[in-house]
């Protein structure tokens, strides 16, 4: 799975598709702060949009950052990625729930239809690397155990197969022999952090335990998740980037698995107030469980998961408390 080796390389210019959203915001941050030129490429315009506002508040003012408001499925791509050492393309219409049912034409026009059109692109202009920003869902149920990429992919729900679709794609491009860039697919395990999309549970369990609206809790609470932290996420997209390897797909998660209930728990001690919830039924393609395998992650990129749950959560308050929900999801 690994092939067309590059060699190692600190980045001068990148793009970031998605910029003005929760991880892509924060990547932005980390490039610039590595002096990375940037050019942040999202649909939500932070001049209309509070949310992406809010989210590249850090970055708008920043010398070395360019933000362009587009629509990947429209857009002229290749002029935007000239020059660039990589892409990372983390630009996704997120959601398993919303993408049962008519909806799902969205999720394939947004999360496959654009990726093919990023990945023509970078071929134009020949970016030497893309890092595309998979997910966990696309292994769906396992058994519990950690999973290694290995995996026979097994996604349980329409966002899971579109992540994979465009996983796919990435590979498909990697492989032509024409191509002279290379693929880093990242399966990214339940990503948390300060900026956290506001219908994710982490997020949803501090608003209810401050006095918004009561969680509302799918199944029993004892699905258990690798949560990563949004800023090990980010290390390790920049260390895929530079890596002197070639095409592969790697999880990024801690290797450590947590039960809803036990961060509903954790959210109560830190805010000392309990989280009301609504229990509801099992959503179709939410898994029982999700637990990484990283080591070739580890022994490929030289990266380690350095940020503890309660540590992390701890980091999403404090942002809560400084900076209070924007009406738009960011």
């Amino acid at each position: 799975m690994q092939h067309k080796a590059t060699p190692g390389h600190a980045l001068s210019r990148a793009v970031v598709t998605g910029a003005a959203g929760f991880i892509g915001s924060h990547l932005v941050d980390a490039l610039l702060a590595e002096g990375t030129i940037v050019i942040g490429v999202d649909r939500r315009d932070p001049r209309t949009d509070p949310g992406a506002a809010a989210n590249l508040a850090g970055a708008l003012d920043h010398p070395g950052f360019t933000f362009v408001a587009a629509d990947l499925r429209t857009c002229p791509l290749a002029a935007l990625f000239l020059q660039a050492d990589a892409v990372f393309h983390f630009a996704a219409l997120p959601g398993v729930r919303g993408s049962w049912g008519e909806r799902f034409v969205e999720y394939t026009a947004c999360n496959v239809f654009a990726t093919e059109r990023v990945l023509a692109a970078c071929e134009d202009v020949r970016v030497p690397r893309l890092v595309y920003a998979s997910s966990s869902s696309v292994y769906g149920t396992t058994n519990g155990g950690a999973t290694g990429e290995q995996s026979a992919p097994m996604p349980g729900s329409p966002y899971a197969i579109s992540k994979l679709a465009g996983e796919q794609l990435c590979l498909a491009h990697a492989g032509k022999a024409t191509t002279t860039f290379a693929v880093m697919a990242l399966r990214l395990f339940t990503v948390y952090g300060p900026r956290q999309r506001g219908d994710m549970l982490i997020g949803r369990a501090f608003t209810a335990a401050l006095g918004g609206p009561a969680l509302n809790l799918y199944g029993d609470g004892s699905q258990r998740r690798d949560f990563t932290y949004v800023g090990d996420v980010v290390r390790a997209a920049i260390a895929a980037a530079a890596a002197p390897i070639g095409t592969t797909v790697l999880n990024i998660g801690t290797g450590v698995t947590t039960t809803v209930l036990d961060v509903l728990n954790a959210v109560e001690d830190l805010t000392g107030h309990p989280v009301p919830v609504n229990r509801l039924p099992a959503q179709a393609g939410d898994v029982e469980a999700t637990l990484a395998d990283n080591s070739r992650a580890v022994d490929l990129l030289g990266w380690q998961p350095r940020t503890a749950l309660t540590q992390g959560i701890s980091r999403q308050l404090a942002h809560l408390n400084a900076n209070p929900p924007q009406p738009v999801g960011a």
